[in-house]
């Protein structure tokens, strides 16, 4: 089941993005839900970060893919290195957080690898509380090739026509879709299979609650402080 408020980037505006700090800040808020993405080292080793350079938000400089581990470690996130996926895995399981992870392709990067990587990660450490999601179909897969017990879920800007059969070659519990562009009777179609309705990314708290009560499951937000504990 989704969290009906979910923490975007770990903490959204709490701390600085896909961090470690973040995943605290959010449980401390009483979220029980957040979102992360993570992508590949030059050495093929599974890391939380959003863009393809890590020019923005930390304070080095160059390609994500270009970067060993070493390299990307020596790196701040805040006040800390560049997250590993095991330290967000496990610190999600400490504190209890349902776990959206994003598979997060990269120009020029091999979808299929990323997802492998990952998915064998995930299906050795994981405890698969929360959902795996990608805009990259080919990502999707291969993670699912590697880690098949766990929930997955499909992302997408709008719904496209033949999200019946992305589904069933996915077996995706849930579609996530950008809440600018949703749609009430994809909603109720979607729910109609079975499907949970997830929009992103949702900033106003009124909104937030105008889609809850379409039928949307959850909202991904960079502000989970506007809503109380019992609404998330």
């Amino acid at each position: 089941m989704y969290p009906r408020v979910i923490a975007h980037r770990c903490g959204g505006t709490l701390a600085v993005e896909n961090s470690l700090a973040g995943l605290a800040a959010a449980a401390r808020l009483g979220c029980r839900g957040v979102e992360f993405d993570v992508m590949l080292s030059a050495d093929g080793v599974p890391v939380l970060m959003h863009d393809d350079t890590v020019d923005r938000t930390t304070d080095g400089t160059g390609a994500v893919r270009r970067l060993t581990l070493a390299q990307l470690r020596a790196l701040r996130v805040g006040d800390e290195p560049v997250p590993l996926l095991s330290e967000v895995l496990r610190r999600c399981a400490e504190l209890g957080l349902w776990a959206n992870i994003e598979l997060k392709t990269v120009a020029g990067g091999d979808d299929a690898e990323l997802g492998s990587t990952i998915g064998q990660m995930l299906a050795r450490e994981w405890n698969g509380h929360g959902v795996i999601s990608s805009f990259s179909m080919a990502a999707l897969l291969a993670a699912q090739s590697q880690a098949s017990r766990h929930a997955c879920a499909l992302l997408f800007e709008a719904l496209p026509g033949d999200w019946r059969e992305l589904v069933g070659a996915t077996g995706a519990i849930g579609v996530h879709l950008e809440a600018v562009r949703f749609d009430p009777g994809d909603g109720a179609a979607l729910r109609a299979a079975g499907l949970a309705v997830a929009c992103y990314t949702v900033n106003d708290r009124a909104r937030a609650m105008a889609l809850h009560a379409a039928g949307v499951a959850a909202v991904f937000t960079d502000r989970p402080d506007l809503f109380a504990a019992d609404e998330m």
